[in-house]
């Protein structure tokens, strides 16, 4: 969802742009910039820790649309600022090139593809929402880099739609910079980083190891792009590159709130909360992480409906598909359009005694309430708006009562003035 200023701001937005746009331009601070459907938001925590120990660093701020983020952004950049970083989140045509009028990146990332803001209302097609992305890469310099996720058969694609130098990242081996050797636990994850120095660039022949405090394969990604940012910058500034400082700081990195971190839950449970996003890579990617990683309670997965989706049937379907081939306890599904997981867990063999299917939140708590136990793990999976924290809260005693599915407000549910009526 894009911010659209009232009537009355529009100017005050239109002469903020003019000025950023000018005052960026003559600032001599390298421009790094990260786009795609997911991932974006953790990647660019991740490059901005790391480059931070480099150089004065600004970076968007993660709780503001990018519609105003970008110029509120360029404007804090200082003549002494060495790295302006950017995320640039777009859901509908056009967006990229309002973005790029500002930013002219030298280093670009682009995380992952899903079929997320491909409804009518948005982009009408996964091919627009692609075209849209791509052409962050197509304005690089020939001296730029991008670095792109290449185990996406769609962003592996792109690389022939840019000028400048591209590196590929990801856990397959034909990308430049791969992992393998994964452990994935609910403290961390750890892996071996191995560079394919065929094209004669890469810094090393040595692998790295690394350990985070950042839960689920998706992570891996988000930190092969930033240390692939890390190498592309001292390319470009010609520096050395020691990956050991960077490798201390992203041992120490924690989760982001909402986006996988193990939190205390209701009835002395954990929660495993995703609940700040969700399409269809992200929901696959914490769902295998909550069936793979070693828990002695049950697993319990709560999940809300998936939005902006051009085929949200089929997506749905592909994700119960999914359902009956991981070694989860429970389900907990919210909303309509999972009437489509349902029925595809139950033709995959998934047992119809270990699923449920729950109208709204309200509904899925008191399901649920039944199922837990001390020592449960329950993965919560939902998007900002869908605010699936009222099923915690109602099941910690909360007298909540809001059943909206889509909710317009963006702060937490403890603290909304209809939480104990609802929201009409």
């Amino acid at each position: 969802m894009s911010y659209t200023p009232p009537f009355y701001k529009k100017p005050f937005h239109s002469f903020r742009r003019f000025i950023a746009n000018k005052w960026l331009s003559n600032m001599p601070v390298l421009q790094i910039a990260v786009t795609g459907s997911q991932g974006k938001t953790t990647t660019t925590n991740i490059i901005h820790h790391l480059l931070k120990i480099d150089g004065p660093t600004v970076c968007t701020d993660i709780n503001l649309d990018t519609t105003y983020n970008v110029p509120i952004t360029a404007l804090k950049v200082a003549p002494w600022t060495h790295y302006a970083l950017f995320e640039l989140g777009v859901d509908h045509p056009f967006e990229m090139d309002q973005h790029l009028e500002i930013v002219k990146p030298k280093i670009a990332v682009v995380t992952g593809i899903s079929p997320v803001h491909t409804d009518q209302e948005h982009f009408g097609s996964l091919e627009n929402l692609i075209k849209e992305k791509r052409k962050l890469i197509e304005t690089l310099p020939s001296n730029g880099y991008a670095l792109l996720n290449g185990d996406d058969k769609n962003i592996r694609e792109m690389a022939p739609f840019t000028k400048a130098n591209v590196i590929f990242y990801g856990k397959n081996g034909n990308n430049d910079i791969s992992a393998s050797d994964i452990l994935i636990s609910l403290t961390g994850t750890s892996f071996v980083v191995s560079w394919n120095n065929k094209k004669g660039q890469l810094p090393l022949e040595k692998p790295l190891f690394v350990e985070t405090q950042l839960i689920g394969a998706h992570n891996i990604y988000s930190i092969l792009a930033s240390l692939s940012v890390i190498f592309a910058v001292h390319k470009i500034l010609r520096k050395k590159t020691d990956f050991r400082p960077f490798l201390e700081i992203i041992k120490r990195l924690k989760p982001l709130s909402g986006r996988m971190s193990v939190e205390k839950g209701p009835m002395d449970t954990m929660v495993l909360n995703d609940s700040l996003r969700a399409n269809p890579a992200s929901t696959a990617s914490g769902l295998y992480t909550l069936s793979s990683v070693s828990h002695p309670g049950a697993k319990i997965a709560v999940l809300a409906e998936m939005g902006e989706l051009m085929h949200p049937e089929e997506e749905h379907g592909k994700i119960g598909s999914l359902l009956s081939k991981l070694k989860i306890d429970q389900i907990v599904l919210i909303g309509n359009l999972h009437k489509h997981t349902l029925q595809k867990a139950l033709d995959g063999g998934f047992p119809a005694d270990r699923i449920h299917f729950a109208q709204d939140v309200i509904e899925a708590s008191n399901l649920l309430k039944p199922l837990i136990r001390k020592g449960d793990l329950i993965y919560l999976k939902g998007s900002l708006l869908r605010h699936v924290e009222r099923v915690l809260m109602k099941l910690n005693g909360e007298n909540v009562k809001c059943q909206i599915g889509i909710c317009p407000f963006y702060h937490h549910c403890l603290k909304c003035e209809y939480k104990e009526h609802g929201y009409v």
